[in-house]
């Protein structure tokens, strides 16, 4: 058996992407999602990746979704925190409720599939937690002071916890992807999708295979000596 690993949000969109990659290198893979059955039928069915519901933003589920993956998988070696949402509003414009949606499963999620996993991949001593952030948590974005918020967590919460798994074989790195072509865009006009491809240097959106291969090396054994690190994906948009 390969080493066990969770994606969470892995059924669409990047998520997707990462599971199969994932699986396609040897790994046996759960995703997680939230809410829509159907779709996490028909994810499984093309892909023969295995599913799990819960709430990424509940700790309790959290940690009882790791536990029972363990038990019908094995231990996990390997954590993606993927699952992420927006609400997006001006400052001016947005609700204390859409604030705290989005801070409680795009961060608090981290913390929690963290707290979860990372006791016995420290006493195996070996791990690999890959967190996904974003373009927008390095640069921030009009709109997005939730959102940016979070993900701008993600990347300081990977590098402390990058610290306190290095001894122990466990690393830690995010991953910060730009504009990707998913269903998330799918609703933006087209105009707007045009200003935002004038920002990219390469000139288009990437891909989600493009994110899926970065999740890949960063959760390999060639990356053994890689922590702490935040891997940008994204055409060259923002650079630092």
């Amino acid at each position: 058996m390969g080493r066990i690993a969770i994606v969470t949000g892995g059924t669409r969109g990047i998520g997707e992407a990462i599971c199969v990659r994932l699986k396609e290198h040897g790994r046996t893979v759960i995703a997680s999602y939230g809410g829509n059955d159907a779709a996490a039928q028909d994810f499984t069915e093309r892909t023969g990746i295995a599913t799990q519901k819960w709430d990424v933003g509940d700790h309790e589920q959290c940690q009882d979704a790791v536990a029972k993956i363990a038990t019908d998988h094995g231990e996990v070696d390997i954590l993606v925190n993927n699952a992420g949402i927006t609400r997006d509003a001006t400052l001016m414009k947005m609700t204390y409720e859409q604030w705290e949606e989005v801070l409680r499963v795009d961060l608090s999620g981290c913390f929690s599939m963290a707290k979860a996993a990372f006791p016995k991949m420290r006493e195996r001593g070996w791990g690999r937690i890959v967190n996904v952030g974003s373009v927008n948590g390095q640069s921030g974005q009009i709109g997005q002071v939730n959102y940016a918020a979070a993900k701008s967590g993600i990347h300081g919460f990977t590098k402390s916890l990058a610290a306190e798994g290095a001894r122990y074989g466990v690393t830690a790195n995010a991953i910060a992807p730009g504009y990707i072509a998913t269903d998330m865009l799918a609703t933006i006009p087209d105009t707007v999708m045009e200003k935002i491809v004038a920002q990219i240097p390469m000139g288009r959106l990437g891909e989600p295979g493009e994110i899926a291969r970065g999740v890949e090396f960063l959760t390999s054994d060639n990356a053994g000596w890689i922590t702490g690190s935040t891997l940008s994906i994204n055409g060259g948009m923002h650079m630092y």
